[in-house]
């Protein structure tokens, strides 16, 4: 489904790496690979507010924020703290939310803070409404090739 939702988007590319393995995966695993996979590449790693919130409870979390950037997307009526993150850590935030631009001076992979994205939906919620078919019908939501995708196979139902 990531594949279709980004078909349109010559500039990202999405990683099966982790499906080609038996075993259960961790981010700090599968980063490296993928970073060996693509040298010359810089890789940003997309996580959702509430990914953020819950990082420290991933296996080797800092290792996994030194690997590579990060974006954190946040979400209408969902505060993004920092303060559950070391110092060390904090010094590699790039705030780039509206009305707040801190930028540090550090080297190494960042953690990029935005708000570019306005959208005040989550997928555990679109995988409730799939069974009354809401999402489904609007495009903002869900895009369509995942729509046809997600009826054709009666996924979530």
């Amino acid at each position: 489904m990531l594949v279709l939702a980004t078909q349109d988007e010559p500039r990202i590319s999405v990683s099966t790496l982790e499906l080609s393995h038996a075993e259960k995966r961790y981010t700090v695993q599968t980063l490296p690979e993928i970073i060996s996979q693509h040298p010359d590449a810089e890789i940003f790693f997309v996580m959702g507010a509430d990914s953020w919130s819950d990082i420290r409870t991933w296996r080797e979390w800092e290792k996994v924020l030194l690997m590579s950037n990060h974006i954190v997307v946040t979400r209408p009526g969902y505060e993004v703290v920092f303060d559950h993150v070391t110092p060390a850590v904090r010094e590699r935030i790039v705030d780039l939310r509206e009305g707040s631009r801190t930028v540090h001076q550090t080297d190494g992979p960042r953690i990029y803070v935005t708000d570019a994205i306005k959208l005040d939906v989550s997928a555990s919620e679109i995988r409730e409404d799939i069974s009354t078919d809401e999402r489904l019908d609007n495009p903002d939501d869900v895009p369509q090739a995942v729509a046809k995708y997600i009826e054709k196979y009666e996924l979530y139902k």
